[in-house]
């Protein structure tokens, strides 16, 4: 199994009720619960640990994940409420407003992380959930508890807006959950945040020696790289009407991890020594299921057989 670790919550997207009237729908979100559900539809184990609601939020959040294969019996379950969204669109672009204050997702304590059977292979971790304490705090934690027998793979997925003032300790947190990682995914934006400026193959040789054995870099419209000590493999990305890019990554983050899965290379002995044809196969997956993501609007990631 696939264990994804972070975020859950609710964005309240903007609508016109029946009566003409503007409201907001609910729909389920977060970056890491995305990439448990793109696992689950790809046909790969998948699980996901959250601090979850037992509120009516809680339970979208739930049916959504399940309705996908994930299972979410590792989740911590509180009555504190859901984190939500609500989302405001002028002229296509969106802003929003975020009540994160003491839910079941922000305050999950190192004392409800779960106890995890040998059937999970790996731990993916990412997203806004590595930001604010006590959360961010326990998942690195996991992370440090697991690392020694466990692969793990991280996608900082960085977000300017929700770091802003917390720059120091969430540099410190992403740059130590990334040496612990056996994968890395940045974006190109974020590899330039992360290790300043320079070229791609040489900036993700530096963080291959920081521990990492494979770091994959998303470059848009024109690609993805899959980089080793001693491999640098490229694959192009399908050329599709894009509706929006909601949920690509995360949906790149699931092909990669169901790739390797289904060669059964999510061990740390198989990726020390990953064949080309390994990383070949990973960087198509990912590539051609985010392809189909952003052909529709939102997270909507696909299923096994649309591929």
């Amino acid at each position: 199994m696939i264990l994804s670790c972070g975020e859950a919550l609710i964005d309240m997207l903007p609508r016109m009720s029946t009566l003409g009237e503007p409201c907001f729908a609910p729909y389920a979100g977060g970056a890491v619960m995305n990439t448990a559900i793109a696992l689950g539809r790809l046909g790969a184990p998948s699980g996901f640990f959250s601090g979850l609601s037992n509120d009516m939020l809680g339970e979208i959040l739930t049916q959504t994940l399940e309705a996908s294969k994930v299972d979410t019996s590792f989740c911590a379950r509180s009555n504190r409420p859901t984190t939500v969204a609500f989302v405001k669109l002028v002229n296509g672009q969106a802003s929003y407003a975020f009540y994160d204050e003491n839910t079941a997702g922000l305050m999950l304590a190192q004392n409800q992380m779960p106890v995890l059977p040998p059937n999970v292979d790996a731990l993916f971790f990412g997203g806004i959930s590595l930001v604010n304490d006590p959360a961010a705090s326990t998942y690195a934690a996991l992370q440090a508890r697991e690392c020694g027998a466990r692969v793990t793979m991280i996608d900082p997925n960085i977000r300017l807006g929700f770091i802003a003032g917390k720059e120091v300790p969430y540099r410190a947190r992403i740059e130590g959950m990334i040496a612990k990682a056996d994968i890395v995914k940045l974006s190109d934006e974020d590899l330039a945040w992360v290790m300043g400026a320079g070229e791609t193959e040489t900036l993700a040789r530096k963080i291959i020696g920081r521990g990492p054995n494979i770091v994959f870099i998303t470059e848009g419209a024109a690609g993805a790289r899959a980089i080793t000590a001693t491999q640098n493999r490229f694959v192009a990305a399908q050329k599709v009407v894009v509706a929006d890019t909601v949920g690509a990554g995360d949906t790149f983050n699931a092909g990669v991890l169901a790739s390797f899965h289904a060669a059964g290379a999510l061990t740390k002995a198989r990726l020390a020594a990953v064949t080309d044809g390994e990383l070949d196969a990973a960087l198509s997956l990912g590539t051609r299921a985010a392809a189909v993501t952003c052909t529709r609007p939102g997270a909507n990631p696909p299923w096994a057989y649309e591929l």
